[in-house]
């Protein structure tokens, strides 16, 4: 690790000071949006597109930041059959987590019962079938999807499995060519490190994005509706707080020996922007940086997080489950708990590789219903309303979900510098805002060292 005594540390400093400023305007951008929304709800709505923009502006960031981090953690590796356990060990825990999910909110919607007293409207049953048509289609569709007709299309497609798959071919080619492949290796690492930068220039434009996203979901949402959906909306924020702190905040602390709050406090400004847009895009590319910078090898982070993205979905898992159990109850159809376990289960494989966006989760419930109990699709209408709030705790959950999830594998593989994870969530090793990449011995790392052949230090 290369660093400059007396000078260095000054610069990283003058960096975080600015960006502090930054996340304290999505804030303030945040209570003002909150506030047009209920003053002006027409005019707010026109600010939707402010929202828009600014994830707009993240997703076209997101392709070349997973093929970058994948190329570089697969094709740093020595020997194929370390991605092939990373892999492996990480499908098997989120398939583990889903059902674990898809439990927890069978419990909680089986009690509170939320659906009870609503009232269908004509309009209403209209929206449901809407969102079905718009839905994902079937599992060989799917799967087929993941191929992109070129190499180049899949960074165009916004379709993350897409990419996942071409850098996958191309870590393993550069895998094995071998020090031949190092030059492009080295050119691939500059490469991600301006998009970085890019990135940081973009998230200057957050607290416009925070302001315009926030007004058009309260002018649109309004306090009727707020008040009307208070029962599932509250129970589905509850329970998700109870997954991350207790299922997830165990694990953790169990495995990898950390403080579940200490790591939701060194991610809190990726929380921040999650709940300000209502979508966990706009946090994915510094989760890849900051889990790097804590300690986590780049060939975990590398295929944990972008896989992650697609297959780790816990608080989708949660929203499927109370959604679906609200529906029923205000239908006054209620399900066996044998067609509420096959309805789940085919919602889990359906909501594979539904990104981080919002509206993502009310098309693969409309989807699943439309599938397995077509009656019911009449009543997706009635969460709709509420569906940007609901949005909100399912990216931040999916989001903690990811950020555990590649600090559980990284330990069960070897792959964590467990004195620097202590050090980081302490804050002595702050984490450079304005790069997005840790200077010190992150990016700029040698290769192919760098890429996970050797086990990091262990405490």
């Amino acid at each position: 690790m290369a660093s400059t005594p007396g000078t260095a540390p000054a610069t990283p400093a003058a960096r975080r000071d600015r960006t502090h400023y930054l996340y304290l305007a999505v804030i303030a951008a945040v209570v003002l949006g909150i506030a047009v929304g209920f003053a002006a709800p027409d005019f707010a709505k026109e600010l939707k597109p402010l929202g828009t923009g600014f994830v707009s502006l993240i997703k076209m960031m997101i392709s070349p930041i997973i093929f970058c981090t994948i190329v570089l953690g697969v094709g740093s590796v020595r020997k194929a059959a370390k991605v092939g356990k990373v892999g492996g060990l990480a499908l098997g825990y989120f398939v583990a987590m889903s059902f674990v999910a898809l439990a927890i909110g069978l419990v909680v919607g089986n009690v509170i019962h939320p659906g009870s007293g609503m009232h269908l409207t004509e309009a209403v049953k209209g929206v449901g079938h809407q969102q079905a048509k718009a839905a994902a289609e079937g599992p060989v569709d799917f799967l087929l999807g993941i191929i992109p007709t070129t190499m180049v299309s899949a960074f165009t497609q916004e379709q993350v499995l897409q990419t996942l798959l071409v850098a996958l071919l191309v870590g393993f080619a550069l895998q094995a060519m071998g020090r031949s492949g190092e030059p492009v290796l080295r050119g691939v690492q500059h490469i991600q490190k301006l998009v970085f930068r890019v990135l940081a220039m973009i998230m200057w434009a957050a607290p416009i994005g925070a302001f315009g996203a926030m007004a058009a979901v309260v002018g649109e949402t309004g306090v009727d509706a707020l008040k009307a959906l208070a029962t599932i909306m509250v129970g589905f924020y509850v329970t998700c707080l109870l997954f991350v702190g207790i299922v997830l905040g165990t694990l953790v602390r169990v495995v990898a020996k950390v403080n579940i709050w200490y790591l939701l406090k060194y991610l809190a400004r990726e929380f921040l922007l999650i709940v300000s847009t209502s979508s966990s895009e706009s946090a994915l590319p510094r989760l890849i940086a900051k889990m790097e910078h804590l300690g986590v090898s780049r060939p975990v982070v590398g295929i944990t997080v972008p896989t992650g993205y697609s297959f780790n979905l816990d608080g989708t898992m949660i929203y499927l489950t109370m959604a679906s159990l609200f529906i029923a109850d205000a239908l006054d159809q209620p399900m066996s708990i044998g067609s509420q376990i096959g309805l789940l289960l085919f919602m889990m494989v359906a909501s594979k590789g539904a990104a981080g966006v919002s509206g993502s989760g009310i098309a693969v419930l409309a989807s699943g219903l439309q599938s397995h109990k077509p009656a019911l699709v009449d009543g997706v209408g009635l969460i709709i309303g509420i569906d940007r709030f609901m949005s909100e705790a399912r990216a931040v959950t999916n989001f903690a979900g990811n950020a555990v999830a590649t600090l559980l594998i990284g330990t069960w593989t070897g792959e964590v510098d467990k004195e620097r994870v202590r050090r980081v969530l302490a804050g002595e090793i702050p984490f450079d805002e304005q790069t997005l990449v840790d200077e010190e011995d992150g990016a700029a790392a040698p290769l192919p060292e760098q890429g996970g052949d050797k086990e990091l230090a262990k405490a």
